[in-house]
């Protein structure tokens, strides 16, 4: 669904998957990035971990909107500005998997996903800057790998895009679509933005009062 002129995007967000799917869901947005810590935000159940690391976002990017003018500017103005955080985690064999952060977690993760399948949950947290109010949930998908060769494990790695994204899970990459044997959900789950949660956030909060 278009977005209608009187409505106002911010996505809190750095990552350029999260950025294409909500282009592709026809909105225009302003983008700002949260800056935040996450492995200071610990929590036992990866779906509790995701909402509250997109609560964190919500808030230190709400903080930016009160430092940088532009608060004033959403509290003057006759649109409903809403603001749209995320966050994602992959869970493997049990365990949670946020970004690897060196080239040999990076390969651990990728060739662990030859032997059994990944799960992505994914958080999305709409707030609305003018109240403060908020609508969150969250969604799953599982990811089946056909067997991952070395070489592509060497190139995605020596590439760094890896490194970005949650368990270093890229399904969209050239190099790993090809391998990809099944996915239970929807691809834009995996990718970080899942469209139908987003839409009905969105929509639950431009019917608040």
């Amino acid at each position: 669904m278009a977005a209608s002129s009187s409505l106002r995007l911010i996505l809190g967000s750095s990552s350029s998957s999260r950025r294409q799917i909500l282009s592709e869901m026809g909105y225009k947005f302003t983008l700002l990035s949260a800056d935040i810590d996450e492995k200071e935000i610990r929590k036992e159940k990866p779906e509790e971990l995701v909402v509250a690391l997109a609560h964190a976002k919500a808030d230190a990017i709400m903080e930016k909107l009160q430092n940088n003018g532009m608060m004033k500017e959403i509290l003057d103005s006759q649109e409903s500005t809403l603001l749209i955080t995320a966050d994602q985690v992959v869970v493997h064999d049990g365990v949670i998997r946020e970004k690897p952060s060196t080239p040999e977690e990076a390969r651990k993760f990728i060739k662990g996903y030859s032997e059994s399948h990944a799960a992505t949950i994914g958080s999305v947290l709409v707030t609305n800057v003018k109240s403060g109010a908020r609508k969150e949930g969250w969604d799953k998908a599982e990811v089946y790998f056909h067997k991952i060769p070395d070489e592509v494990v060497e190139s995605l790695i020596e590439e760094g895009n890896v490194f970005y994204v949650a368990g270093g899970l890229l399904v969209e990459h050239p190099l790993i679509s090809p391998l990809v044997e099944a996915i239970v959900g929807t691809i834009d789950s995996v990718m970080g933005l899942p469209k139908s949660l987003t839409e009905k956030l969105i929509n639950e909060s431009l019917q608040e009062p």
